[in-house]
Order: C-alpha cells, then structure tokens, then sequence
C-alpha cells in the first residue's frame, strides 16, 4: 500500500521528546538499508497488560498512521494506536549504559504492576 493511505498523526496523538527524536534520528543514522521509519507497536504482556516496542520499518500499511519528525517518521498501526494516544516518548540516559526510551502518560489497561504503564511513565521497551 502507498504512504497516502496512512493517516497523519499529531503531537497531540502521539509525540516524542528532543532527546528522543535526537537518539532516533542517530539510529536511523546508523542503519544501511533504506527505511520508512521508526514503527512502535504493541504485544500482549507487561505489567500494563500491553508491552510496547519499536522496530526499523521499510513499509507504511493502509492500517498505519505516521508522526513526521525531523528527518524521520514515527509509524504506528491503528490497533496500537488505541493504547498510545496522548503519550510522549522520552529517551533517559540515566549514564553507566542504563539508557532506555519511556513511554510516558501510558492509560493503564488492566491491573499495573508498578510504574510501567502508568500515568507516571515507565521504562517499557
């Protein structure tokens, strides 16, 4: 399917820090074959019910909606769309190699186990 078919996200949907669009971008940076973008996504499991993900991509779905950053795009798919709306990404480089991108403003789904997934944000990879 062609990129016209994915629908536009906002920052008010979906939006990333500058030290996250800044790692992103560095990795995109870094990778040799032609990509799309970053697609994060979603699997059942974690302490929210859901863990969430990101992966390099090289192709936008009809079902996707797209994030333009500054010189990459942030691709997610509808069904993960429902449980990132309204989130930020953050990228914390807590030094001594413990850096972690962090999904903050998670809406719980179901029971949470401490602070991935919560309104607080947590460490959710």
């Amino acid at each position: 399917m062609s990129e016209s078919t994915a629908s536009v996200l906002t920052e008010s949907d979906l939006s990333l820090t500058s030290p996250a669009q800044g790692k992103m971008a560095e990795l995109i940076g870094q990778v040799e074959e032609e990509i799309k973008g970053v697609r994060v996504y979603a699997t059942p499991g974690g302490c929210s019910g859901i863990s969430f993900g990101m992966t390099f991509t090289d192709q936008i779905n009809g079902n996707d909606a797209v994030l333009q950053c500054d010189g990459f795009s942030v691709i997610v798919d509808n069904d993960t769309m429902q449980y990132l709306r309204g989130v930020e990404i953050d990228f914390v480089d807590r030094g001594d190699g413990q850096a972690t991108f962090v999904f903050n403003n998670l809406q719980p789904v179901g029971s949470a186990c401490g602070s991935c997934g919560s309104a607080q944000g947590g460490g959710c990879s």
